[in-house]
């Protein structure tokens, strides 16, 4: 008798032998017929997705489907609560500004931001405010405002000399009242680097380098003896510069002196640092290697002026003939500070002829010099006066056909082209053998703050 398996092997041999040979003549096929047999694979393929569509194309339509409303009240998490109950946060505005000497009370607030009219007539009442802000000229101002523009704060900040110290005026609001107070506080001084490339003047390049007129002025000093500003410069001249910055409640207010500068012009190269020996009463400039920069006078009675009239022959503007004319005259506007070219006491402050107002100045070595046309004066006979010490201001005085300063140099009673005397001056001691090691590491400093500054205004430049 004959088992089941035994008889179903034969059958199961036969399949597997079938399926085999099957498999084998569909892989000759696809290797004799590769397009034909892709192209019936993708017809298929196209076929069963079009039915797919189609069946999938007798679903419903769902815009035809039934829609229901349904509402569930939310419980409100401020119930029993009015929002107009809260205080919205506030905050504060700032603004600043500088005071011109035309302004209001009004016309000031309006700049600031300042909507509010109690401040504008608090302002105009109070006499502490009239004294130190109103008409005044270049004082910085800043206000705090309510997010509704109404005056909280108004600070006035300015510097009454040179004392290293500013005040600071105070406006400020306690509840629906104004009151004022004016504190005095130290100014703080940082140092600023900074350069510039000339290409017309050296007022053009320090304005392009946003450096103030009171460093460019300090500059133009610096190098006076050693560079003519008005006919050496040359398109192309390099300066660096650090100097001072004043800050008040952290806000510039001003600068101070020149630290260090370094002016190349036409390719020489002239340097000056600021140095004060210890236990000295004021400090000067010197070159790197500590010769002093200082010599016994100026060149020039007038900062940074034009020469109109020079030491030399000349038509007299009134009297209409040729004649000597013995000083320089220095073109300026009325009110020019005048300043003594160096040191010495004052022979003679008042009225003479055609000088009109006039200083005379007794040196050393038998040297006067003479300041005329002055429209003030601002010293007496006998005062002891230092090199740079204001004597007065430029004026019209005398015979004068306009604001000029008419400047002399006299030696023994002669007079001298004072362009001559200022040249052949000596300079003053250089740094002493004590101050010397002290004075080589801030020349090292300096040097390489003026590198960085001369690196700056290439960048700038390029």
């Amino acid at each position: 008798m004959v088992s089941r398996s035994a008889r179903g092997r034969p059958l199961i041999h036969g399949l597997t032998s079938a399926c085999t040979a099957l498999l084998d003549q569909l892989s000759r096929t696809i290797g004799q017929h590769p397009r034909r047999v892709t192209a019936t694979v993708t017809a298929l393929l196209l076929t069963g997705g079009g039915g797919a569509f189609a069946v999938a194309s007798l679903g419903p339509d769902p815009a035809e489907l039934p829609v229901s409303m349904m509402n569930y009240p939310v419980p409100s998490l401020a119930e029993d609560l009015v929002l107009g109950q809260f205080d919205a946060p506030g905050f504060s505005l700032f603004r600043s500004e500088q005071v011109r000497s035309s302004d209001t009370p009004e016309s000031l607030l309006q700049r600031l931001g300042v909507a509010d009219p109690a401040a504008a007539a608090f302002l105009r009442s109070d006499a502490t405010v009239r004294q130190n802000m109103l008409g005044r000229s270049g004082r910085s101002v800043s206000a705090e405002t309510t997010d509704d523009h109404r005056l909280i704060r108004l600070t006035v900040r300015w510097v009454p000399d040179g004392s290293g110290s500013f005040r600071r005026l105070i406006v400020e609001r306690n509840c629906e009242q104004f009151g004022t107070r004016v504190e005095n506080a130290s100014l703080t001084a940082s140092s600023r680097l900074a350069g510039g490339v000339i290409h017309s003047s050296l007022f053009a390049a320090t304005d392009a380098a946003n450096i103030p007129d009171a460093v460019a002025v300090q500059v133009a000093e610096l190098f006076s003896g050693n560079i003519d500003f008005r006919r050496s410069l040359r398109k192309g001249d390099r300066f660096s510069v650090v100097y001072e910055t004043l800050q008040a409640d952290g806000e510039p207010l001003g600068t101070g002196r020149v630290l260090s500068a370094e002016f190349i012009n036409d390719g020489k190269t002239h340097q000056a640092i600021w140095f004060q020996e210890p236990g000295a009463a004021k400090g000067a400039y010197y070159t790197p290697d500590g010769q002093s920069m200082r010599r016994a006078y100026l060149s020039s009675p007038v900062e940074f002026s034009r020469v109109t009239s020079g030491f030399a022959m000349r038509l007299h503007p009134i009297l209409k003939t040729w004649r000597a004319h013995l000083g320089i005259d220095f073109a300026a506007p009325t009110g020019t500070a005048v300043r003594s070219v160096g040191d010495g006491v004052v022979a003679f402050a008042g009225v003479q002829n055609g000088y009109g107002n006039v200083v005379f100045v007794k040196h050393r070595n038998q040297h006067v010099t003479v300041y005329a046309h002055l429209s003030r004066i601002d010293v007496r006979p006998g005062q002891s006066i230092e090199q740079g010490q204001t004597l007065g201001a430029v004026g019209a005085t005398g015979w004068a056909t306009g604001p000029h300063l008419h400047f002399e140099f006299r030696v023994n009673g002669h007079y001298q082209d004072p362009t001559s005397i200022v040249a052949a001056s000596g300079t003053a001691a250089p740094v002493s053998a004590a101050a010397r090691p002290a004075f080589d590491r801030l020349a090292a400093n300096m040097r390489v703050q003026l590198s960085a500054a001369a690196l700056l205004a290439q960048a700038s430049a390029d």
